[in-house]
């Protein structure tokens, strides 16, 4: 087994056109996200050039751009590593999303359309279904997904810039806890459908801040016995 350990089927194919060190830095930082590349992996240069079928120095730049993003580790006479988050990190990551994600449900409940609460209910019968499936993989980017619709039914385009920023590691981080979460992170997200719906921005609040809560102590109990 090559040193990466990259599941089957997990490396993203490079898209083209593009420049070649954008697409090879999306998809080094796409199998990280999703974990693919786990969390203190060593990432050789070689054979991560020889999964995406490209050369080295593409390689090199991407993780050279991770690295100074916080994403990837470069060690001195040791190589590159996948970073391993801290309690603290992940705390205060989390923390910040709770508070950027209460603001979009509030906006939403009050801007809400009809077309936006068919398409909040549909993602959310589709993550019920992945959850159904054990498909953790989709539960995961539905969820994304239907934060993100959330962000945008609120309307507010610099929350939104703000939530972007932060909404790959929130991936990162949810992804280790999509299994436990399952079923009950999707009744709470119908919970929420109802508030917005009802135009109650007092109640999208708080069910917002206690759905992130909720994956934020999730995720610091996940090692938990």
């Amino acid at each position: 087994m090559l040193s990466t350990g990259l599941p089957q089927g997990a490396v993203p194919k490079l898209e083209r056109p593009g420049p070649l060190r954008e697409r090879v830095y999306e998809a080094l930082l796409e199998l990280i996200t999703t974990r693919a590349l786990q969390p203190g992996q060593h990432l050789v240069e070689s054979e991560l050039a020889g999964h995406l079928g490209v050369s080295r120095q593409p390689v090199r730049e991407a993780l050279q751009r991770l690295n100074t993003e916080g994403w990837v580790d470069l060690r001195p006479a040791q190589g590159a590593f996948v970073h391993e988050p801290t309690e603290e990190e992940a705390d205060q990551l989390l923390t910040v999303r709770t508070l950027l994600e209460a603001e979009a449900a509030r906006l939403a409940a009050a801007h809400a359309d009809g077309a936006g609460i068919t398409v909040l209910e549909e993602l959310c019968a589709e993550g019920e279904a992945a959850v159904a499936a054990e498909d953790v993989d989709r539960a995961v980017a539905l969820n994304a997904a239907f934060h993100a619709k959330v962000m945008e039914l609120a309307g507010n385009t610099v929350l939104a810039g703000l939530a972007a920023q932060v909404d790959r590691r929130v991936r990162w981080y949810y992804t280790p806890v999509a299994r436990q979460r399952g079923r009950q992170s999707w009744r709470e997200h119908r919970e929420l459908i109802t508030a917005i719906a009802a135009r109650d921005e007092q109640r999208a609040t708080e069910l917002m801040r206690a759905h992130t809560e909720h994956t934020r102590r999730s995720y610091h109990e996940r090692n938990a016995t």
